[in-house]
């Protein structure tokens, strides 16, 4: 599909997800806080090999995404992820970037990479440390006008669009233009964050996750990677922002992003580290090596939109891939949509007519956070996993991007009866 109007996408033949793993997502200068983003995507690398029974030897494409650069080695960052999980030095690594889409872009691409023939198995993923985001100088090499050093907080120009208005005000301008009030954007949050404590106390969350502790990864031919958690954690597997909601104190809080809205730190995606790694591969592999699939490609689409109201690009992007498909809203069993402000997916569900009964049903990023680059890759992998758990054919998982866009990924549960 090429329409400027609606969108970009495609249908697939014969692409897999054959599974994945994450990290546990830590809080803002938390638990993970110290750790860079590449070791963070080699422990989600390794455990996504492991979970989904493929060897390093077999993949032939490394693909990953980083947004935010927040340590030295940013440039290697999928280089590196590749050699430490043990794939051969003789296959590549690509970088890509579509802010807070990439952990969809990086499965799309992988997809794209074995339709054209250039590979069978793709390793792909995202991972984001936002606590390491630095303080930066640009131009310091040609020194300052006096008194005007010129530093930025590159945390806050993540979330700040200089051709509109901050992320956030973006929410606002959809609360404002569907009449979304602070009490229905709180009610929601409440709910994500109640959803994602049952799913943690449940013991859903960690069939997706690896316990993270203090290690060295180590290959030979390369420099050993000494990774510190702090002392006394071991068998990190915890999704830190998760915290139980009290409404009367939600209520309290002031707005963040305008005087009077209805956006406040309670029902707005947390800031937090973590990773996210799927391995994508061609029905032929799977069936050689006699794998079981966690699901099926079925079609992916991307849109764009007026930046003023970022917050919607889901809602051209899941009409498109249902199009692409040939499929409507009703033939969707299971839906995720990255929350990256409570107003932002309640536009979404009230331009859509979504049925909130199956969105985010383990919660969303409101409870568990979103590390730009990691989450698509964490949705698809979580979605995958839900539509087996319920024998729903079909899922789609989308997000918002900064700028203005939307991204939508539709899987099949081939399993499903």
């Amino acid at each position: 599909m090429h329409d400027k109007s609606k969108g970009f996408g495609i249908a697939y033949d014969n692409i897999y997800l054959a599974g994945g793993a994450r990290t546990p997502f830590g809080k803002l200068c938390g638990t993970l806080g110290r750790v860079s983003p590449t070791d963070l995507g080699i422990f989600a690398a390794r455990a996504a090999l492991e979970k989904s029974k493929v060897a390093p030897e077999e993949i032939d494409q490394v693909i990953f995404a980083n947004i935010g650069q927040s340590s030295g080695d940013a440039y290697f960052l999928p280089r590196h992820i590749g050699l430490y999980a043990g794939v051969p030095a003789t296959v590549p690594a690509l970088m890509v970037q579509r802010i807070c889409g990439s952990g969809f872009e990086v499965i799309i691409a992988g997809a794209e990479q074995i339709t054209l023939g250039k590979a069978r198995v793709a390793l792909c993923g995202g991972t984001e440390n936002m606590t390491l985001a630095p303080t930066a100088s640009f131009g310091n090499r040609m020194g300052y006008p006096l008194g005007k050093p010129g530093f930025v907080d590159m945390l806050w120009e993540a979330l700040n669009d200089t051709a509109a208005v901050p992320m956030g005000c973006t929410a606002e301008n959809i609360a404002r233009k569907y009449g979304i009030a602070r009490a229905e954007a709180d009610e929601f949050a409440k709910q994500s964050i109640d959803r994602a404590i049952a799913a943690t106390e449940s013991g859903y969350f960690r069939e997706e996750m690896v316990a993270l502790n203090s290690t060295v990864f180590e290959v030979e031919g390369l420099r050993p990677r000494k990774v510190k958690l702090p002392r006394n954690v071991k068998d990190f597997s915890t999704d830190e922002n998760i915290r139980p909601s009290d409404p009367e104190a939600m209520a309290k809080l002031p707005p963040v992003f305008e005087k009077e809205g209805v956006q406040t730190a309670a029902n707005s995606s947390g800031i937090v580290d973590g990773a996210a790694a799927v391995v994508v591969a061609h029905g032929n592999f799977l069936r050689e090596k006699q794998l079981k699939p966690l699901g099926r490609l079925v079609a992916s689409a991307t849109s764009a939109l007026d930046p003023w109201y970022m917050g919607l690009g889901p809602v051209p992007s899941i009409r498109l891939v249902l199009e692409i498909a040939g499929l409507s809203l009703d033939d969707i069993g299971l839906i995720e949509i990255n929350e990256a402000f409570a107003a932002q997916y309640l536009g979404c569900e009230r331009e859509l007519g979504l049925n909130r009964n199956k969105v985010n049903v383990n919660g969303g990023a409101i409870a568990l956070g979103h590390p730009l680059a990691a989450t698509g890759t964490r949705l698809s992998l979580t979605l995958c996993r839900s539509m087996k758990t319920l024998n729903v054919k079909y899922g789609i998982a989308s997000a918002c991007i900064g700028g203005g866009q939307g991204i939508a990924l539709l899987f099949e549960n081939t399993d499903a009866s």
